[in-house]
């Protein structure tokens, strides 16, 4: 049998299942685990942002990027097909009073730059609205049959929210999927936000954890909130150390999936770069 729901089936390789045997740890509430240390230095450094924090999933990875962006009463903009819209349980509105607001997702996973402009077209001294603060992309886009967004679009949308004053958060859950698809570096697609999200398990096949990444003090914010959700971890080296195997030997044989996805769905509107649907960010 083949398990086609979900790249989220993925198991973790030997290699990965020794690392995680001879992980060197130490306690990661005090940032003294050492191989956690190693994977966010490595994990920043593919991505092209100064600092990362590992986090337990991706839902926590995205709550987290919200809420050190965006202050308590105000908006952020996102797809109506997102999966932090869609599948991450409102987490922004319940713990951080962040307010969505939800655009219309077009087949391709873009959000037109009108409608993002048009969100933004209120005064912001009108007590009547709450401010928008960041935006969100979704790269590749999940619910849109793995749709990669083209990068001058991504840049497009980062010049037009510096204009309004918005942060951009990148949902990269797949973010390597679509570097290898386009066979751009991730810190190429990644340079286009202020702040990314990516997993560490669904095709690069590690049992948990996931990745955010930006400037430090941002990271810093991240780290706070993780802390406040419940996300702070002790000797969690010993599943860092299947991240950082991940990130070295599993990126580049993404490749594969792309070409038999491909082969099962020749005519796939995302032109055999699906990365098999999944619910969620985990």
């Amino acid at each position: 049998m083949i398990e086609l729901r979900s790249d989220t089936f993925t198991l973790p390789t030997a290699r990965m299942r020794e690392a995680m045997a001879r992980a060197p740890v130490g306690d990661d509430g005090y940032g003294e685990d050492p191989t956690v240390a190693r994977l966010e230095e490595l994990a920043a450094h593919l991505v092209g942002k100064p600092a990362a924090c590992f986090l337990p999933s991706g839902t926590m990875a995205n709550l987290c990027a919200i809420l050190a962006h965006a202050p308590r009463g105000t908006r952020v903009l996102l797809g109506d097909e997102s999966d932090a819209y869609r599948c991450e349980a409102g987490g922004a509105s319940v713990v951080g009073g962040v307010a969505y607001e939800p655009l219309p997702t077009a087949p391709d996973g873009t959000l037109a730059l009108a409608d993002v402009a048009g969100a933004c077209a209120c005064d912001p001294e009108d007590p009547q609205f709450a401010v928008p603060s960041l935006a969100c992309l979704e790269n590749t886009h999940n619910r849109c049959g793995g749709q990669v967004l083209p990068l001058p679009y991504l840049a497009a949308f980062h010049r037009l929210a510096r204009r309004y004053g918005l942060g951009v958060h990148l949902d990269g859950a797949r973010l390597f999927n679509a570097a290898v698809a386009t066979g751009e570096p991730a810190a190429r697609i990644a340079g286009h936000a202020d702040s990314v999200q990516f997993c560490l398990s669904k095709g690069l096949c590690a049992p948990s954890g996931s990745m955010v990444a930006g400037p430090a003090g941002f990271v810093t914010a991240a780290r706070r909130v993780r802390k406040l959700l419940g996300g702070g971890m002790r000797q969690v080296g010993v599943i860092a150390a299947a991240g950082i195997v991940a990130l070295e030997e599993m990126v580049d044989r993404l490749a594969d999936d792309h070409a038999l996805a491909a082969r099962l769905v020749p005519t796939s509107s995302c032109s055999g770069w699906s990365t098999s649907g999944s619910p969620g960010n985990g």
